[in-house]
């Protein structure tokens, strides 16, 4: 089957990564639709944090293409710009504004289908709305990413990393959050060292699509 003929979503077509002159992956294919979620998995060094910047055109393939709804996104990136939400390692709080003013200026950037409050209750921190975020602990900052999210309804989520400092509570909320996003029709793509519940998402090993050296 090719890319052409997959259902509509996120698909990876032959994608090539390389970073400082060393080939982390080749030939590296797959297809999320939608309602769909795919969790890489690999040790250190295997290119999960690089393949999510190529997903996201942060960092250009060395070959390949990645398409959204059919489309490639290098030529025709407006679409996928829209659909796409981002959680990095950093957080990108701003530590001088409260929770909820940090939350309101992504809301102004993100074709926001959810309220504020709604989105703060979600990841468990509607009670700290008005607490200046410099004074969040390292879980409760990565929730506040993380309702950067679930400000949006549809769309794909690439998340890398996102269960850094969370406790318990704290993961069960998150899949809970995935589970809600695709059954709203929405898709993510996982990088994660961590279990997460997620029924009927496929895996993939990036350590399979390793080159040699």
């Amino acid at each position: 089957m090719t890319a052409e003929t997959q259902p509509a979503g996120l698909v990876a077509d032959h994608l090539t990564c390389e970073r400082g002159g060393r080939t982390l992956f080749a030939e590296l294919c797959f297809a999320v639709a939608p309602g769909g979620a795919l969790l890489l998995t690999g040790p250190n060094g295997s290119g999960k944090t690089s393949l999510m910047r190529v997903l996201s055109g942060l960092l250009p393939p060395r070959a390949g293409r990645v398409l959204w709804q059919g489309k490639d996104t290098a030529e025709e990136p407006a679409p996928w710009r829209r659909a796409l939400a981002w959680l990095g390692h950093d957080n990108a709080i701003k530590p001088q504004l409260s929770v909820s003013e940090n939350l309101a200026f992504w809301a102004r950037l993100t074709p926001a289908a959810r309220g504020v409050d709604e989105a703060l209750e979600e990841v468990g921190i509607g009670h700290l709305a008005d607490l200046p975020a410099a004074m969040l602990s390292a879980g409760q900052r990565r929730r506040l990413a993380l309702a950067r999210l679930g400000l949006t309804r549809g769309g794909c989520w690439l998340m890398d990393e996102p269960t850094v400092t969370l406790d318990t509570a704290s993961l069960a909320r998150l899949s809970a959050m995935i589970a809600r996003h695709r059954a709203d029709g929405g898709l993510a793509v996982i990088a994660s060292h961590d279990a997460l519940d997620l029924p009927g998402a496929q895996s993939l090993d990036l350590s399979g699509f390793a080159v040699a050296p």
